[in-house]
């Protein structure tokens, strides 16, 4: 099982960014997809994680401004950030609990992690 993160990059502040994450491999069942970042010399942390109802918790630093989503066909997970700020600036793992083959029980995989930088 791999999960791909991609969409991160440089963004000025107030702006939008986009960041993507699709799971692949033998997957039999996906329950919670995620996002986490880690800021420089700080403990990776909750963005947003929703459900496979599609139930979803923020981080209050970025609710009202993040938007997570996911489409169960094709495994993937989306954040929206908007009105970004300086403070959102790390690296951004995408995380999902999932059930790898028939039979088998929840795991939790991880992305490789993707950058965004915030300028002021």
């Amino acid at each position: 099982v791999q999960l791909q993160a991609s969409g991160g990059g440089l963004v000025q502040a107030g702006g939008s960014r986009g960041l993507s994450c699709a799971a692949s491999g033998n997957i039999f069942s996906i329950n919670v997809m995620g996002w986490y970042r880690q800021a420089p010399g700080k403990q990776r942390e909750l963005v947003a994680i929703i459900t496979r109802v599609g139930t979803t918790t923020y981080a209050v630093s970025v609710k009202g401004r993040f938007t997570i989503s996911r489409d169960n066909a094709k495994n993937t997970v989306s954040l929206q950030m908007n009105s970004l700020k300086s403070e959102d600036t790390g690296v951004y793992y995408c995380n999902a609990v999932l059930i790898a083959s028939s039979g088998g029980t929840y795991r939790t995989y991880w992305g490789q992690g993707t950058q965004v930088t915030v300028s002021s």
